[in-house]
């Protein structure tokens, strides 16, 4: 058995369902007992945030195989094989800008994340996530060629 206590609680407007990629900004609100943790972090200019999705209906866990993007003209591949909300876990990952850190509030850019999603983790993001000759399937190709610039 796993057991996991969040972290904090993420404050955002985003909303998928309008097509908002979140551009705009959110807030990572930690338990202020982790304050001190997260000491230094403002020196970074990215974070990874994990999060919990917890609006995932839970049907939704039990699909193994789904078309990108909901995209007719992409393969059927397995969940594990996308970026996709739609995982038996649903665990969400965001690499995010940091634009402020105020005692245990961070406000982020870009975050996917809806309100009152629980925080796993944060971690920095650094020149070692960086990687070089990265390979991706032809039909991820085709779907950001049409203007898609995320995965699945």
């Amino acid at each position: 058995m796993v057991s996991i206590e969040p972290l904090g609680y993420v404050r955002s407007e985003f909303d998928e369902d309008k097509g908002d990629r979140n551009e705009g900004q959110a807030v990572l609100e930690l338990n202020p007992r982790y304050s001190e943790a997260l000491d230094g972090i403002e020196e970074y200019s990215h974070i990874i945030v994990i999060f919990w999705m917890h609006k995932l209906d839970i049907k939704l866990r039990t699909i193994l195989k789904i078309r990108p993007r909901g995209r007719e003209d992409a393969p059927l591949v397995g969940v594990l094989a996308t970026r996709g909300k739609i995982r038996p876990n649903p665990i969400g990952l965001s690499v995010v800008e940091l634009v402020e850190r105020r005692g245990n509030l961070i406000k982020v850019k870009g975050l996917d994340a809806y309100d009152g999603s629980p925080i796993l983790d944060i971690k920095p993001y650094d020149y070692y996530d960086v990687k070089e000759g990265v390979r991706v399937p032809e039909w991820w190709l085709k779907i950001s060629r049409k203007g898609q610039s995320r995965c699945c």
